[in-house]
């Protein structure tokens, strides 16, 4: 079983929503589904939509050609239809024209019925295709109250209108135990909250916002401060700010907005503040095409900030992922005083995955703090590791942070010795980082063959459902970007008959990081960078 519903109308009629519920309601049957969404960046008007993917396997990606079309007006009939498959059909009002086989309902004779809102049209269309499905209506009605709660009884009548107009053609019965759907940017907020987050300071900017939306939801309940300040600027240095004074801190933004911070990034690196940088890419330059998605920004994460400092830069390719990396990223920026980075884009952060289980890192979440510090501390001791204790100020001797370059107790010097002493003590941070990120899987293979596909983040989805039908293909999929599993990277792409790159950009980014830490230099290269993901047909036919 394996169904598309493409659900499309303007900005402002719901189509989100309504996908979203139809996506929960399969996976309460036990279905794996995959959401995806695709607007501009308009809050009204335009065209918006939606596409669910149904299955009884696990499917990370969605398809391209649709069984039903759910329309809230005519631009979706238009724009839609081609893709219509041959037994499929599309489903709205009476006013719809379409040269393809479609359902007219009278919604507006239901609507002036129930008094209700224009946006109920929604619902009247979904209890006509529960309907169709087989899908008894007490499954959708338990989820309506769980989610619109005042709404609930206008939900209820308007979707039991569509049932009633509807026929019985396909019986769609629970398979399995109820499926998780969840998008990055919820996951990566349980994995903040699990990784003991205590302040997230952002600035609103699709497509990271969801995740400020998820945190500023759930803050009071968790002890949590979500704070949204004016700009870019002021996030990054207030965030410095907090993580000075001890508490485990995390900003969420997307290219120009990270642009901004940069600056406090070196800020970062010099006076070792730990800090968690959320990083959700979308089409670029400037401020590019800001509702789609890209993975355009590998190597600006990777040299962010001006100066050579340690940073930690990883990319989650889905929910799961996002959960476990964001918890890691916590950790190793809290043990080892250094700034990380979690890449995302837009494709991940706002589509939705299906999950038969969420999995939560059993991994520390302690703030590596001193509890006592002894009065002859110095906030920057030199290591044989390069990690100086960290002790906050008001617990005892005089703590210091500073942008100079400094001696130990941190006060400002020009000395050529003390230079080269205190960039040596930084950088040799990362040889301990990088043995213990080895032990955090950086680099994972999948399937067999001979020749490999190479990826990293949200290309993970359609590489993995295209490879059943690639033949002799394995596909490796790079996590921790610095640092570099290179000899992982070097092993696999060296044994492979044919490499092959994919990646949503123009140049190839990942290939040349590849390049630039392997000598290994791959030719073949499957690259989209129109603003959309891939489709895993698409990725067989090209490969």
């Amino acid at each position: 079983m394996d169904k598309s519903i493409l659900v499309g109308g303007r900005a402002g009629q719901g189509t989100a929503v309504t996908s979203h519920f139809l996506g929960r309601i399969f996976c309460n049957l036990g279905y794996y589904v995959f959401n995806y969404r695709d607007y501009p960046s308009l809050i009204e008007g335009g065209h918006n939509f939606n596409v669910l993917r149904i299955a009884d396997r696990p499917i990370f990606s969605h398809q391209e050609k649709y069984d039903f079309i759910l329309a809230l007006d005519q631009k979706t009939v238009n724009n839609h239809q081609k893709d219509l498959k041959n037994n499929g059909f599309i489903l709205g009002n009476k006013n719809l024209k379409s040269e393809k086989k479609i359902y007219l309902l009278d919604t507006e004779a239901i609507l002036e019925k129930l008094k209700a809102p224009p946006i109920a049209e929604n619902n009247i269309l979904m209890g006509w295709l529960f309907k169709y499905l087989g899908i008894e209506k007490e499954v959708p009605f338990f989820q309506a109250d769980k989610e619109f709660k005042s709404k609930t009884e206008i939900v209820k009548k308007s979707m039991e209108e569509g049932y009633l107009l509807a026929q019985n053609q396909e019986k769609l019965e629970k398979i399995g135990k109820e499926k998780y759907f969840i998008s990055a940017s919820t996951a990566m907020g349980i994995g903040a909250l699990e990784g003991g987050l205590d302040v997230y300071i952002a600035y609103p900017m699709t497509p990271a916002t969801g995740l400020l939306h998820f945190l500023a939801k759930n803050q009071v309940k968790n002890n949590v401060l979500v704070w949204q300040l004016d700009d870019e600027i002021s996030v990054a240095n207030a965030a410095l700010g907090a993580s000075f004074g001890g508490a485990r801190t995390m900003v969420g933004t997307s290219g120009g907005g990270f642009a901004l911070m940069t600056e406090a990034l070196s800020l970062a690196g010099m006076a070792e503040l730990p800090l968690v940088v959320y990083l959700s890419q979308r089409p670029a330059p400037a401020t590019g095409v800001p509702t789609y998605t890209a993975q355009a920004d590998l190597k600006f994460a990777l040299n962010a900030g001006h100066g050579e400092f340690p940073k930690i830069v990883v990319a989650p390719g889905d929910p799961q992922e996002a959960i476990l990396r964001t918890q890691e990223a916590l950790y190793l920026a809290a043990k080892y005083r250094t700034l990380a980075i979690i890449l995302g884009d837009k494709h991940l952060a706002e589509s939705d995955y299906s999950f038969d289980q969420l999995i939560k890192s059993d991994i520390s979440n302690q703030k590596f703090i001193l509890e006592k510090p002894p009065q002859n501390y110095k906030s920057y001791q030199i290591t044989e590791s390069g990690f100086s204790p960290r002790a906050v100020p008001g617990e005892g001797p005089f703590v210091r942070a500073t942008s100079y370059e400094h001696n130990e107790e941190g006060y400002t010097v020009e000395d050529a010795e003390s230079i080269v002493k205190m960039t040596n003590k930084r950088l040799r941070k990362m040889e301990s980082i990088e043995k213990e990120v080895k032990e955090l899987n950086p680099a994972t293979i999948y399937g067999r063959g001979k020749n490999l596909i190479v990826g990293w983040g949200s290309t993970k989805g359609a590489i993995v459902d295209a490879l059943p039908d690639l033949q002799d293909f394995r596909f490796l999929q790079i996590s921790y970007l610095r640092p570099f599993p290179k000899e992982i990277v070097k092993k696999e792409i060296e044994k492979s008959k044919k490499v092959v790159l994919v990646e949503n950009n123009a140049t190839g980014l990942l290939g040349q990081v590849i390049a630039e830490e392997t000598g290994c230099l791959i030719k073949n290269k499957v690259l989209k960078y129109d603003g959309r993901p891939f489709f895993s047909r698409e990725l067989v036919e090209k490969i």
